[in-house]
């Protein structure tokens, strides 16, 4: 398959900028509720070389350049949920930021899409696509991390709204489960060759994406 100048752009994009936003976003709110454990490991920085994850970034780049959709992941920021000052609420806000950041940066890229259509810009169309592009992923990272099952970030929000008791009997399964769980939710199991997370998720993700860019 071609690689083309747009993939290696969006993945520059995604190393340098999306993934690192997100796991600062983590390790920031971490902080300001009490937990330093982001920082002393030097976590709490914009920087996308101490964010970066061989594997995940490996991913990343072959899922873009071959594959046609984004699949990659950042090291995940450490927390430790005995530090914040209001554990069960604290460690969900530190969840939530991640995603929170995505949404942000998809909201910015699609304002200045917006700005760029509407006054008929002479603007290269690799670059309106990957513009395109960076507000539809970070949009698809958002929802996806959302997913209420670990190591996901939802999954924080799934256990604060069960009782501490069935939170405590569920985290230790879902834990050791929940890697098997979202391969069965991706792979094509339904017919014709869809998986559920695409009969879900894509509506949601292209509802949510249309919104923002006006279309």
């Amino acid at each position: 398959m071609e690689i083309t100048p747009s993939a290696i752009i969006l993945i520059a994009i995604f190393l340098l900028v999306a993934f690192p936003v997100h796991e600062f976003a983590h390790a920031f709110v971490a902080y300001r509720l009490g937990d330093s454990t982001a920082r002393h490991f030097g976590r709490l920085t914009l920087n996308p070389i101490v964010h970066f994850d061989p594997i995940g970034g490996t991913m990343l780049a072959l899922s873009a350049l071959y594959g046609g959709l984004l699949f990659g992941w950042a090291k995940p920021t450490p927390v430790n949920p005995m530090n914040l000052r209001d554990r069960r609420n604290g460690e969900v806000l530190v969840s939530l930021a991640g995603p929170a950041s995505n949404l942000l940066m998809a909201v910015a890229a699609a304002v200045v899409f917006r700005v760029v259509i509407g006054l008929h810009a002479t603007i290269p169309t690799t670059a309106l696509q990957i513009l395109f592009d960076f507000v539809y992923f970070n949009v698809a990272l958002a929802i996806f991390n959302l997913i209420p099952v670990p190591p996901l970030d939802g999954s924080a929000l799934l256990f604060r709204f069960l009782s501490p008791q069935m939170a405590y009997q569920l985290r230790p399964m879902l834990a050791q489960y929940g890697i098997i769980i979202l391969v069965l939710l991706i792979l094509p199991i339904l017919p014709p060759g869809e998986s559920v997370l695409g009969k879900i998720v894509v509506p949601i993700l292209n509802g949510v994406v249309g919104f923002l860019v006006g279309q």
